[in-house]
């Protein structure tokens, strides 16, 4: 039958659906605009699923702040051509919102619940921008944090570093900062109570292999593995960094044992996350042809 344009751009404004998705669901579903919308839906879901096994490296991270809560999420795309969507965009920073207005307990749990400022759910959203954007989109990772009656810095740097630290005392813009620097440096805890010790055995044993290559006598050897491990323990804990705004002091002086850091996490877009090399041209293509 034939399908008019006034119809395939009803359903597109109603779905967000591509205007070919839009036209063949008016198609199998005679024209009907209500079953058009349920069948774009039912498609959705099953090409989401078909995607769910593609590598999903790229993405942004999002921040949300409310009244002493902050809510990180990572959200990844194929691409950093989606990733930089609009629709894309609006998706994620829904997904942030409702991470801190619902507090769920894991990404299945967020799942279900309903997006914030849309009438479906979490999952259901995530379904239709897939079927929109042709690519595989999922939802990593959350973290939530509290001020617990301290201070909460929050700091996203551009949209693929991401940074939540709560400090005792109230000092916001101090808590900002630390958060900045953590962005910037990327330690791996806090202070040295926290570096698991497999990590130093480790580290001891290879700095121990490669200084008995020296030929110096074994005490010399000790002490400059000790020397080599407290400078490693230094550059991996968030206290022992030089602070990235005074590079002559560090983080631990620069709070000077008042101020103690609570928790921080800092998410990385697709850190851990082997991505596939793709030809851009390819890309492209992929993109143009809406690739199963």
């Amino acid at each position: 039958m034939q399908i008019s344009a006034a119809a395939v751009k009803e359903l597109r404004e109603r779905s967000g659906a591509g205007m070919m998705e839009c036209k063949s669901s008016l198609v199998a579903t005679n024209g009907d605009i209500d079953l058009a919308l349920e069948h774009l839906r039912k498609s959705g879901a099953a090409k989401a699923a078909k995607k769910a096994g593609r590598i999903a490296a790229d993405g942004a991270v999002v921040v949300a702040e409310k009244d002493g809560v902050a809510a990180l999420v990572e959200i990844n795309s194929e691409t950093d051509f989606v990733a930089n969507d609009e629709s894309f965009t609006l998706f994620a920073n829904a997904v942030a919102a409702t991470i801190l207005a619902g507090r769920p307990t894991d990404v299945a749990a967020l799942g279900a619940l309903p997006l914030a400022g849309a009438a479906e759910t979490v999952e259901s959203a995530r379904q239709q921008l897939v079927l929109k954007v042709g690519e595989n989109i999922s939802i990593r990772r959350f973290e939530i944090e509290t001020a617990q009656g301290g201070a909460l810095g929050a700091y996203r740097h551009g949209k693929r570093i991401g940074v939540l630290v709560s400090l005792e005392g109230d000092n916001a813009a101090l808590a900002r900062d630390i958060a900045m620097h953590i962005a910037a440096s990327n330690p791996a805890c806090i202070d040295e109570t926290d570096v698991p010790p497999a990590l130093l055995a480790k580290e001891r044993e290879i700095r121990l292999a490669q200084a008995a290559t020296s030929g110096k006598p074994a005490d010399i050897v000790e002490k400059m593995v000790g020397g080599q491990l407290r400078k490693f323990i230094g550059e991996i804990t968030l206290l022992g960094q030089p602070y990235v705004k005074d590079p002559d002091t560090t983080v631990g002086k620069l709070l000077g044992g008042k101020t103690k850091v609570r928790n921080f996490v800092r998410y990385e877009v697709g850190e851990g996350i082997e991505k596939k090399a793709v030809d851009f041209a390819e890309e492209v293509k992929a993109q143009a042809r809406g690739a199963e």
